[in-house]
């Protein structure tokens, strides 16, 4: 079996078990970072996979690609369907549940200097403005949830032989 990081989809889905098992899973990697990357998002309602999104950026960083991942993963929704979206990026949960209207006010800047990666935070902030049935919810990474692992394993995808 390959190592934890680099688990194809199969494996993932025979390892772990657990957490939310209806959502929109997320997750960015860049190796080393910055560096090659990739993300991944998945939908999945009742344990059931709905549909999956996943991409590679060849100069990036990880914290791109958790907001790309997030980007993405408002696509994967119907409109009107209400559903939470889980990344385990407690940067860009921040950036967009605690603050985000607060640089929207200030002109889209921070107290403290430039917002990193301002493109993404802005296009995730007023996709999910569009989307009042979205949320966004922080959850921990590598503690045994499938659906986290699963878009773990497609956010690394690009650095396996196959999915």
């Amino acid at each position: 079996m390959a190592s934890d990081d680099l688990l194809t989809l199969e494996e993932v889905l025979e390892k772990y078990s657990g957490g939310p098992q209806t959502g929109v899973f997320t997750d960015g990697s860049s190796v080393p970072n910055p560096g090659p990357g990739g993300w991944g998002a998945v939908y999945v309602a009742d344990g059931e996979l709905i549909d999956q999104a996943y991409g590679v950026d060849s100069d990036t960083t990880n914290n791109r690609m958790e907001y790309t991942a997030l980007i993405q993963a408002c696509d994967l929704v119907p409109l009107g369907t209400p559903v939470t979206l889980y990344s385990d990026s407690n940067l860009a949960v921040q950036s967009m549940n605690d603050w985000a209207h607060g640089w929207k006010r200030r002109g889209w800047k921070r107290k403290t200097g430039p917002i990193q990666n301002l493109e993404l935070v802005k296009e995730l902030f007023f996709k999910l403005q569009g989307r009042p049935e979205l949320t966004l919810e922080w959850i921990r990474a590598h503690d045994g949830s499938v659906w986290n692992e699963y878009a773990d394993s497609l956010a690394n995808a690009w650095r396996r032989e196959e999915l």
